[in-house]
């Protein structure tokens, strides 16, 4: 860290102030006075100068960056953003998930990896994790699942009995739980691990064609992981081991990037595909809908304070640009509400005036007053409509995203059946045909040492059928390995 030059201290009206070490007193022994309004305003700036953290992916470190487009995917979508050529600036931050502000960064757990795109038509956020998959395929399970991962509220330790209870009582979690207890769940940094949007979206061409994708985003650096042995040991070393790697590449010009994927299901494919194409638990397989490459991601700038760029940034899957859109998905349809949510109650109603969550372009909103505001509404009047000049809303901008048909009563129903949901087979082909012995013989360990450690008889008795259920001899080499309580 260089040195600045010297300069006066000034208080937060920019006013000089007379001391930064003594208090205003009657003689050196006397009471403080309450007119030294400079030291008030220090120490009440200090009680303050926290917000909540996240409730989930509260320890994270990110930076800023680019993102150029290196294939044409006009005919998939017409975001200015993944257009040829254009190149857009944007903020990257990659998080833990259950663990608390000063957490380890080697926990097992899966990581966030959440995408803020400053484009021309506003911000563009794609919020995912480094799997493919997740725990739950239903948003009303979301809250639970993630109290199962977090403290008891009677000790406040964590707890293996709560996540088994949980999972084994919820087998759709039984293929991320299969990502989570393998290798990819403690990347060796954040640069060497993939990032996807898990979610279904919808991209809207420029003729109103609208198709179903996925994002990929495959690490330039490959992938690497850390063991469990290396993890644990390295969070006793150094609790911030990933932030301060991420950190230090980019100081020293090693800036890392990802190449941007996706696959496309045409729109019409998704009723009749062998599962529901919009289920968080499963993935596509390649063979089905290959990967087209889009453009490559690489983050060049540290921030400037951590807490301004990275704590208060805001990242919501609701932000999406013209030719971009939802899809049935529910989890992604939960998430379009709770992200926003949670930033106005964290950071405040006016959070998207904050630096990090500013967009590039012009905002022309009827929104105002609220704390923290800083920004004028700039219209003719404070509604809509008005006779006195402001924006109007933009019917061709979004005309073309009307989603997709539905029919029916309202019911709390799973998905559509289709012919092949079901929640072990997808981590069952995984186990037999994409792990290596070697990867097997670790997922057996990792998940025998997790059940191992105070995980009751009732709820072990489940683990070990869940895992028989995904592949009998796994379940049957974890059930050998398990050292009973």
């Amino acid at each position: 860290m260089s040195t600045p030059d010297v300069q006066h201290t000034t208080n937060n009206a920019g006013i000089a102030v007379e001391s930064d070490e003594h208090s205003l007193t009657v003689g050196p022994d006397g009471p403080i006075l309450l007119q030294d309004h400079y030291l008030i305003e220090k120490m009440a700036q200090f009680n303050r100068e926290r917000v909540p953290e996240r409730v989930v992916h509260a320890k994270g470190s990110g930076a800023y960056g680019r993102f150029e487009v290196t294939n044409d995917v006009s005919q998939f979508t017409k975001a200015a953003l993944f257009q040829p050529g254009r190149t857009t600036r944007m903020l990257a931050r990659f998080s833990t998930v259950a663990g608390e502000q000063g957490s380890p960064d080697t926990w097992r757990d899966p990581r966030g990896f959440a995408l803020k795109f400053y484009t021309e038509q506003g911000n563009y956020d794609l919020v995912g994790n480094n799997t493919p998959v997740f725990f739950v395929r239903d948003t009303i399970k979301f809250q639970d699942f993630i109290r199962s991962q977090k403290r008891r509220p009677d000790n406040g330790l964590r707890d293996n009995d709560m996540q088994w209870d949980f999972w084994t009582l919820s087998p759709e979690s039984a293929h991320q739980v299969t990502w989570l207890m393998g290798d990819r769940g403690i990347p060796r940094t954040y640069r060497h691990m993939n990032g996807y949007g898990s979610h279904t979206y919808m991209w809207v061409n420029g003729a109103g064609t609208r198709f179903w994708v996925k994002y990929h985003f495959k690490t330039d650096q490959g992938i690497d992981f850390l063991t469990q042995a290396e993890a644990d040991e390295l969070a006793g070393q150094n609790a911030d081991a990933h932030r301060q790697d991420l950190w230090e590449a980019i100081e020293r010009g090693d800036h890392p990037s990802w190449t941007l994927y996706v696959q496309v299901m045409p729109f019409e494919d998704a009723p009749d595909y062998r599962f529901n194409p919009f289920d968080l638990t499963k993935v596509w397989p390649h063979g089905d809908y290959p990967l087209i490459e889009v453009g490559r991601m690489t983050l060049d700038t540290n921030p400037e304070d951590y807490f301004v760029h990275i704590e208060q940034a805001a990242f919501e899957p609701s932000n999406m640009v013209p030719g971009i859109g939802p899809s049935p998905d529910k989890m992604l349809l939960g998430r379009l509400f709770s992200y926003p949510d949670t930033h106005r109650y964290r950071i405040g109603p006016n959070y998207a005036q904050l630096p990090p969550n500013r967009p590039h372009v012009p905002v022309h909103s009827y929104a105002k007053d609220g704390p923290m505001r800083f920004e004028p509404a700039r219209t003719g009047a404070p509604y809509a409509p008005n006779s006195y000049g402001g924006p109007a809303a933009s019917a061709q901008a979004y005309g073309d995203i009307a989603g997709w048909q539905a029919a029916g009563e309202m019911v709390r129903e799973a998905y559509t059946r289709h012919r092949e949901d079901d929640d072990f087979g997808q981590p069952g082909t995984m186990v037999r045909e994409v792990l290596d012995d070697a990867a097997r013989d670790r997922l057996v360990g990792n998940v025998a040492g997790h059940l191992s450690d105070g995980v009751s008889a009732p709820v072990l008795e489940r683990a070990l059928a869940y895992w028989r259920s995904i592949d009998q001899q796994i379940g049957d080499r974890i059930a050998a390995a398990v050292k009973r309580p």
